[in-house]
């Protein structure tokens, strides 16, 4: 039994689900503010479509996720946090706590379908919210009513009214999905990756990781894939030395392979034409590299470099 084998299983990366409920039960939320590098994610996970109870919205950590429409009792539990956090931009931008709340019922009256940004800014001027659409203040807005539990945005990016019906649940609730999404990890894996502060986890219960043994499972991963983003130490999978080819910066990952849990190579794509980077011997993914370009509706071509 190994780390890697173990959250490669809980990632569903080894042990495929059979549809996006049996997913999602299971991952909890798949990173979403890049629509084609969530369907990389699903793919790799065994869902080809993302058609279901799914909801895009802002969650862990002030980004946008994908998670099912039961687990939406997620936004009232995190936003505040982040609702608190971007009051200091907001005030830079002009939006103050008296524009914002005045905002939320706003949006209500004008979202009567899903429209794109430029509108919604448009018919928020029409009710009294006027916002400079060249600015940074219609996204953050926007985000401080997705937070306060109003609007989502679809994978189509228009932005919709959400109702979120979900019981309450508390930090105890979320860090045991966490854990069942990516153990084995630590309480500070669970603070990077939900983006609470330390000082609101509390004692958190204990919970036991499945166990899981190697399968062999090699996987070709997007630069969103929540197997690495979801750890603050990713050294477990991700060899330090090699970790700056992966992590350039700004959040965003360099698309990598995974092979047992171990991350072996990064890769990029141009149309059908698969690059990939070993860090080492050359990994067996052939099947996997033919399998995404049936995915991507591409004839694939595998080259190393």
């Amino acid at each position: 039994m190994t780390v890697p084998a173990q959250r490669m299983r809980a990632q569903r990366l080894s042990h495929p689900a059979t549809d996006v409920v049996d997913l999602f039960a299971s991952v909890f939320a798949l990173q979403a503010q890049d629509v084609p590098a969530v369907r990389l994610a699903a793919r790799a996970r065994g869902v080809r479509s993302l058609d279901g109870p799914l909801v895009r919205t802002w969650a862990m950590r002030g980004t946008l996720h994908l998670l099912h429409e039961d687990d939406l009792w997620v936004v009232n539990l995190l936003g505040p946090t982040f609702i608190a956090a971007g009051r200091r931009r907001r005030d830079q931008l002009g939006l103050t706590d008296e524009l914002c709340e005045r905002a939320l019922p706003a949006l209500r009256e004008v979202l009567t379908e899903p429209v794109d940004r430029a509108e919604l800014v448009r018919r928020l001027a029409e009710v009294g919210i006027a916002l400079d659409p060249k600015s940074q203040a219609p996204a953050h807005l926007l985000a401080f009513a997705a937070h306060s539990g109003v609007l989502c945005r679809g994978l189509d990016d228009t932005y919709r009214l959400l109702r979120v019906e979900c019981e309450p649940r508390g930090v105890d609730e979320l860090w045991r999905r966490y854990r069942r999404a990516y153990g084995p990890a630590t309480r500070h894996d669970f603070a990077a990756w939900s983006g609470l502060p330390k000082r609101q986890l509390g004692d958190l219960p204990e919970v036991a990781d499945a166990p899981a043994e190697p399968t062999g499972a090699v996987r070709v991963l997007g630069h969103f894939d929540t197997y690495l983003l979801g750890y603050r130490d990713r050294s477990a999978v991700l060899d330090p030395e090699h970790a700056p080819l992966v992590q350039t910066g700004g959040g965003v990952l360099t698309p990598y392979v995974v092979v047992d849990g171990q991350v072996v190579a990064v890769w990029r794509r141009d149309g059908g034409h698969f690059a990939v980077r070993p860090f080492g011997e050359r990994p067996d993914i052939a099947d996997e590299v033919a399998d995404l370009g049936r995915f991507l509706h591409v004839d694939a071509r595998l080259t190393w470099v």
